[in-house]
């Protein structure tokens, strides 16, 4: 399909309010589009359903589901893109000073509970209201494409929902027949040209626990788990720590596994109903979709079994597996009523310090405003 037409489709989609997901995978060209035929709401029931499915923070709701079997398939080839330049701090959020004293209280509230043995890390988030012009907001996810190829990049919506648009550098559960890879991801710091840098006590702390989270979690469902080693990522213009975890497991556990995972310490805290239970609590806002996770679910793949192309009897056989991508929502926003709803948040821990926390939420913020016009 062509770029043209594709783009077109979406828009069309949109001002028809049907609904419909366009994403790309991280370090891929590939756009994938699935378009509703209809106007249903469907949701998950036990995660044997074939589709795009689009997940709350709150594990408690619904999950969204795209059925497969209801949606009509685009795919385009979007260029290669290679952005050095910066971008992606075209714009700035000025320190309102009631989203910045809220913060700083919620903040503060945390690091007490902590204190009080309650807690061990809770991760506690805001929003921040900007007022766009731009009237297509297919164009903004053309902008997501261009500026981050390394994050899955989405365009979501739902009549009966909202719009949501996101470019997350964070895997769920990738899921390919029995072999399954996940990542603990936490820790954050400004990119500044390099990615050799020196991380304190607090983020490298912090990764150990989730990754420690995620290795408990998954033990009685998988086995030959490996854990790789820790290595710093860009993200935009932010840097983590990531650390990936692989190993085989038991697809009829699928569900299971995303309830124990979901939503993890990076997202949520430890222990993580007493986590969960304080930012339900104390969030002055709903999460809705936000830390929860989306993407591609049970896809039938096919992939020849040689690849050698004159060997054309042997390349006729090939193997039919199932396949998920699961990513968690973060560097996202909603867009209604002309202004952009952006979700940030950060990881609170004994040795928080409050203003550190503001700061990061501050950078965090510049994905999503870097493409806002």
């Amino acid at each position: 399909m062509l770029q043209g037409d594709f783009f077109d489709a979406l828009t069309s989609s949109y001002s028809l309010q049907k609904p419909f997901v366009a994403y790309r995978k991280p370090k891929e060209r590939l756009v994938k589009c699935l378009c509703q035929q209809d106007s249903e709401l469907y949701h998950i029931e036990d995660f044997t359903e074939s589709g795009f499915v689009f997940a709350p923070f709150d594990s408690n709701k619904k999950s969204i589901l795209f059925p497969l079997k209801f949606c009509e398939v685009k795919t385009v080839l979007f260029p290669d893109t290679n952005v050095e330049e910066d971008v992606f701090f075209r714009k700035r959020t000025n320190k309102i000073a009631e989203n910045y004293n809220k913060h700083i209280a919620l903040v503060e509230k945390g690091i007490n509970e902590i204190a009080n043995g309650q807690l061990k890390k809770v991760v506690l988030s805001r929003m921040e209201t900007v007022p766009i012009s731009e009237d297509n907001p297919i164009s903004i996810f053309e902008s997501l494409l261009v500026s981050y190829p390394e994050a899955f990049v989405y365009i979501w919506y739902h009549p009966k929902v909202g719009l949501w648009l996101g470019a997350t550098p964070e895997t769920l559960l990738k899921v390919e027949g029995q072999r399954f890879k996940t990542m603990s991801l936490a820790g954050t710091q400004p990119y500044k040209g390099a990615s050799e840098v020196d991380w304190d006590q607090k983020n490298l702390e912090e990764q150990l626990w989730v990754t420690d989270f995620i290795e408990t979690t998954l033990k009685p469902y998988v086995h030959n788990i490996q854990t790789h080693q820790l290595q710093t990522v860009r993200a935009g213009q932010l840097l983590h720590l990531k650390s990936e975890i692989s190993g085989n497991f038991n697809p009829k556990a699928l569900n299971q596994i995303i309830g124990y995972l979901h939503p993890t310490p990076a997202v949520c805290g430890m222990p993580k109903d007493i986590a969960k239970t304080f930012i339900l609590q104390n969030e002055s806002y709903d999460r809705e979709y936000y830390t929860g996770f989306l993407g591609e679910l049970n896809i039938k793949t096919s992939k020849s079994r040689n690849s050698n192309r004159r060997n054309v009897e042997n390349s006729a056989y090939s193997s039919l597996k199932i396949k998920s991508d699961l990513y968690v929502n973060l560097r996202c926003m909603q867009l209604k009523a002309q202004q952009a709803f952006i979700y940030v948040g950060g990881g609170i821990t004994k040795d928080s310090e409050p203003l550190d926390e503001w700061n990061e939420t501050v950078h965090k913020l510049q994905t999503m405003l870097g493409v806002l016009r």
